[in-house]
């Protein structure tokens, strides 16, 4: 619980920055607390507190929202109408570093204190944002703002903004409900729940599949029919939450599978799959690998085509893991082959079902010139490891393209594929070249793990040798301040029996007789 003036008020938002936190209440009073370098904490001083304490500058205004960046802070609060006549309300405040315009204020000097940011008494915010060294603010009629720069053509221009500017573009026609901010690029969303992001995008953070740059606000393609409902940004990533797309409307009257209309007795349930109304003979069964499963370790309802396709997800993956585990080595030459008594067929039990496999795993391969010579088995048998293969029946496959979806590996086997495939030695050659080089790429990175692991036990062995060195200079220290203490012993022990026999001739000596 964090303690001090904020204690007991309730908080009805937050904003945390790389070095400083703020915080509104419910009765829209501001409190900063961290680092306050460059006045960050607007309490009109670069002191840092680690308290939280109210800025006294904005008593007797109600702050509505407050935004932290890493060196600077901005708010939005409502003025009373004595100040500023008869617009109240959603004033931008801003304070800090000003080192790249980010206050708005037409200059690069630091504010200790929140300063109104001019512009149009008709222009009202009602939220903000802060990046690293940029502004966006948001008007109640859904204009977005920015202010700042970062030298990276972020804000919609090759230069920067030294005071408040109204961004154009794709979101010219739009209206704005919501604004995000990261280091280094904005999201936006719109009132017809799509998403607009700009900026820096080295990350990906843009959501546009790419790590290209954007100046202008694009739309995020991905999210286009998502029914987009809240957007966030962290300093380079973007966070959407999504409304999911329920059956709506005559969807929830009949049966998505079998079309029959629900019932009394034929009751609706949902797919936690595709999220589609089943009756119960049309989701009947259940699996563990449902995207919208309360529970990933419980079996949930699925229709049958969503079960159909989880289950061939799985067996792909455990003939995949299977092929893997039988696949044998190839001389890197690429003129010989495993032995086919080498294969394990049990791992195989569909190949062996085929009704062509008998008759083409027992065929030799020839090669024109005579050098390549030995039997012929399905690619996925054969081929790297780290690399799939869907170019059908191949001697040994290095395709680097995924599995179809539609289509099972095993039905992918013709004879057509195999006769391309043997009419084509090069493909051989090739795939020799590929092992040769995938091989030196995995020595090469095993060698620099080596040597990594060389210098990491090296210095942990120079760590070992200085604390058995130290160990022993405090074995030997121990060794003599225990010899001191053994003969501090000895000459206390030889005192006091001294003592004692002083003490006992003491009595005999008073009983002479005196002169």
């Amino acid at each position: 619980m964090v303690r001090g003036d904020i204690e007991g008020m309730r908080v009805s938002y937050i904003s945390c920055g790389a070095w400083h936190t703020a915080a509104v209440t419910s009765t829209g009073k501001l409190f900063t607390f961290g680092d306050g370098a460059f006045g960050a904490l607007g309490h009109g001083d670069r002191s840092s507190t680690s308290l939280p304490r109210e800025v006294h500058a904005l008593r007797g205004l109600r702050t509505v929202r407050a935004s932290c960046g890493v060196w600077h802070t901005a708010a939005v609060v409502e003025m009373p109408p004595e100040l500023s006549g008869e617009f109240s309300s959603g004033k931008l405040v801003t304070w800090g570093d000003g080192e790249k315009w980010q206050l708005g204020h037409g200059d690069k000097e630091p504010r200790l204190v929140p300063s109104l940011v001019a512009l149009s008494d008709t222009t009202n915010f009602s939220q903000v944002a802060c990046g690293y060294s940029i502004t966006v603010a948001l008007t109640d009629t859904g204009k977005v703002y920015f202010m700042g720069s970062d030298d990276r053509g972020n804000l919609g221009s090759s230069g920067c903004s030294k005071t408040p500017t109204c961004v154009k573009g794709n979101i010219k026609n739009s209206r704005i409900e919501e604004i995000a901010c990261g280091s280094y690029h904005i999201a936006v969303r719109s009132s017809d729940a799509k998403i607009y992001t700009w900026g820096k995008g080295a990350n990906g953070q843009l959501g546009h599949g790419d790590n290209e740059d954007r100046n202008i606000p694009t739309l995020v393609e991905a999210l286009k029919n998502k029914q987009a409902m809240r957007v966030v940004c962290g300093s380079n990533f973007t966070a959407a939450i999504c409304l999911h797309d329920w059956a709506l409307g005559a969807d929830h009257l009949n049966c998505s599978g079998c079309r029959n209309p629900f019932t009394f007795i034929r009751k609706r349930h949902n797919c936690y799959n595709c999220g589609l109304a089943f009756c119960k003979l049309c989701s009947s069964k259940k699996s563990l690998k449902a995207a919208l499963a309360p529970k990933k370790n419980k079996p949930c309802r699925v229709c049958d085509d969503c079960f159909s396709k989880l289950s061939w997800k799985k067996e792909s993956r455990s003939a995949l893991e299977s092929a893997k585990n039988s696949r044998e080595v190839i001389h890197l030459n690429g003129n010989e082959l495993p032995d086919k008594d080498i294969i394990n067929r049990a791992s195989f039990p569909k190949l062996a079902r085929l009704p062509s496999f008998d008759s083409f795993r027992s065929r030799n391969c020839n090669h024109d010139r005579g050098v390549f010579k030995s039997q012929c088995y399905p690619s996925f048998l054969l081929g790297n490891s780290t690399r799939k293969s869907t170019s059908g029946l191949r001697m040994v496959s290095r395709g680097s393209s995924p599995p179809s979806r539609k289509s099972s590996p095993v039905s992918s086997f013709t004879r057509n594929s195999i006769h391309t495939d043997l009419a084509n030695p090069e493909l051989l050659l090739d795939d020799s070249k590929h092992s040769v080089e995938s091989l030196t790429q995995e020595i090469s990175l095993l060698r620099t793990q080596v040597e990594d692991l060389t210098a990491k036990s090296q210095v942990l062995e120079a760590k070992l040798e200085r604390t058995s060195k130290r160990w022993k200079e405090a074995m030997a220290a121990a060794s003599e301040e225990a010899e001191k203490n053994k003969a501090s012993k000895e000459i206390i022990r030889s005192l006091t029996a001294q003592l004692n026999q002083g003490r006992g001739k003491g009595p005999e000596q008073s009983t002479l007789p005196r002169n």
